[in-house]
């Protein structure tokens, strides 16, 4: 029976030291993009860092933070293996929404998260590219002239866009990582009705 506890005691302390870790990696940005590829989790923490990861995003849970898994290309169908997991960059992001005054606080206006809503919900119904001067042509229509070109060059700054040298603006990878794309389309979707 003490052996048993002593074997349960020494796995917690394993994974505590792990989850210790992996902390440490995901919350301290040391490259241009926040996060960690899972390689890099793969050779800090060892190859079970995919279980690490799940016992830390249940710790998590209680502060409304969650470990995102964010697949560069095309998203596997079912389980990810072990490769494409590797590939995968891991973040950390809010598990819920920001209140409209939690928004205002961290320096976007409710018109600024309108207008990267209806830049990101259209490059969404193009299938993912959509000229610059269409997005600025819509946002037009909802937003203050003189503000729309600078709204667009601030959503690709801070990464939500990206833009190619013929003017096609992309989801780029804070989109990818912070805002629910299902979630958005349906609520386009049900205020449309």
């Amino acid at each position: 029976m003490e052996e048993r506890r002593a074997t349960v005691s020494r796995r917690k302390a394993y994974y505590t030291n792990k989850i210790k870790r992996a902390v440490h990696l995901l919350f301290y940005r040391r490259h241009r993009k926040p996060g960690v590829k899972g390689w890099e989790l793969r050779k800090a923490l060892g190859s079970d860092y995919p279980k690490v990861l799940r016992i830390l995003d249940k710790h998590l849970r209680a502060l409304d933070l969650q470990v995102k898994t964010v697949f560069e290309g095309e998203k596997p169908t079912g389980k990810p293996s072990l490769d494409q997991l590797n590939k995968a960059r891991f973040c950390v992001t809010l598990r819920g929404e920001l209140t409209p005054k939690e928004a205002k606080m961290i320096g976007w206006r409710i018109d600024d998260l309108a207008g990267l809503a209806i830049a990101i919900s259209h490059i969404m119904s193009k299938k993912g590219k959509a000229s610059r001067k269409e997005v600025e042509e819509l946002l037009r229509d909802k937003l203050p002239r003189w503000k729309v070109g600078i709204n667009v060059d601030r959503y690709i700054r801070y990464g939500y866009l990206a833009q190619d040298e013929h003017e096609q603006l992309y989801l780029d990878w804070r989109t990818n990582t912070e805002v629910d794309q299902k979630a958005l389309i349906n609520l386009v979707l049900s205020t449309e009705a």
